[in-house]
């Protein structure tokens, strides 16, 4: 029997701009699209990535702040919308991307776009540590082949994965896997066990893993047929990796949320599309043309513990 799912997604706010300033949102509904509610509003400094503390029923988000300056943070906020905190503070990430959350250890990862790095942080945003740099100073800055943007993790295999998206619909995109954890003596710019898993992608943006499949889920700008796409890539097999498409013409394809509970996944575009599609890529649904430019998104499935609020009788509520 299906689950419930609750999917959470966010609105960069460049449609409905105020005074000049973005308007960003969190917004959240039911799996098939019912209950459509904003959570947060008037997020002033792009909202790009997110993950969802189920048990403590908190959201966490990247803000890529202006991305010409080292200005990007990381926040929390409880899903009612209230005590929306800096955990990551300016200075330490650039440009933060997506971001993913690792319960058991209660860690949360992310990418770091001009910032040309991987992190990982405490749920709390103690402990910050860099697992990747890809390229330092304004140079290297420069080559979009050294902006990290997605990021997937395996703790049960100990390995992350990440994409460096290139140029844009340039075709010079790379996944990339590494160790979960940084090898004693070595640094975050040569680790050895750093490895391309794929090349002369059309732009990749997010990741999402079945780590039970050991399948990692991928959506990718750029030109079609094979750009604005999201794809499958088996990693069971190393000698044999390759991309496996599965939905074609989105629009500015970005944010990748996998139910596998419910064996479907959910897929967010520049454009303002919110899709849910099972997880071979059939019965794909427009669940929303256009709610603005929608970045990243999360999906929560199961009978988490019930919402305290006495008047609820939702499990998967957002009160």
């Amino acid at each position: 029997m299906a689950s419930k799912s609750r999917v959470f997604f966010l609105d960069l706010g460049m449609s409905n701009m105020k005074d000049n300033k973005l308007a960003g949102r969190i917004m959240s509904c039911n799996g098939d699209g019912s209950d459509l509610k904003p959570l947060v509003e008037g997020i002033g400094t792009a909202p790009d990535g997110l993950g969802i503390d189920l048990e403590k029923k908190q959201i966490y988000y990247t803000n890529m702040g202006t991305p010409s300056t080292d200005s990007g943070f990381i926040s929390r906020v409880d899903m009612d919308g209230k005590n929306d905190t800096v955990i990551i503070p300016q200075g330490i990430t650039w440009t933060p991307k997506q971001l993913t959350l690792e319960p058991t250890t209660k860690q949360l990862y992310w990418s770091d776009r001009e910032g040309m790095r991987v992190f990982r942080a405490n749920f709390d945003g103690s402990n910050v540590e860099m697992l990747v740099r890809a390229g330092q100073g304004d140079a290297d800055r420069k080559d979009a082949r050294n902006w990290c943007v997605g990021i997937a993790v395996d703790v049960k295999r100990g390995c992350i994965y990440w994409t460096q998206k290139g140029p844009s619909k340039g075709n010079q995109g790379r996944l990339f896997t590494a160790g979960i954890n940084l090898p004693e003596g070595e640094s975050p710019d040569n680790r050895r066990d750093k490895k391309v898993l794929l090349d002369h992608l059309p732009e990749p943006i997010d990741l999402d893993l079945d780590a039970e499949a050991n399948v990692l889920y991928l959506t990718d700008r750029g030109d079609p047929p094979f750009g604005n796409t999201v794809s499958s890539i088996d990693l069971n097999d190393p000698a044999t990796i390759q991309k496996k498409t599965l939905v074609k013409k989105l629009h500015e394809a970005i944010g990748l949320a996998l139910d596998v509970e419910n064996k479907q996944m959910y897929m967010t575009d520049l454009l303002g599309g919110l899709y849910r599609a099972n997880m071979d890529g059939s019965e794909e649904k427009v669940l929303f043309p256009d709610l603005g430019d929608l970045t990243g998104v999360a999906v929560v499935a199961g009978r988490p513990p019930r919402c305290s609020s006495a008047a609820c009788n939702d499990d998967l509520c957002v009160h």
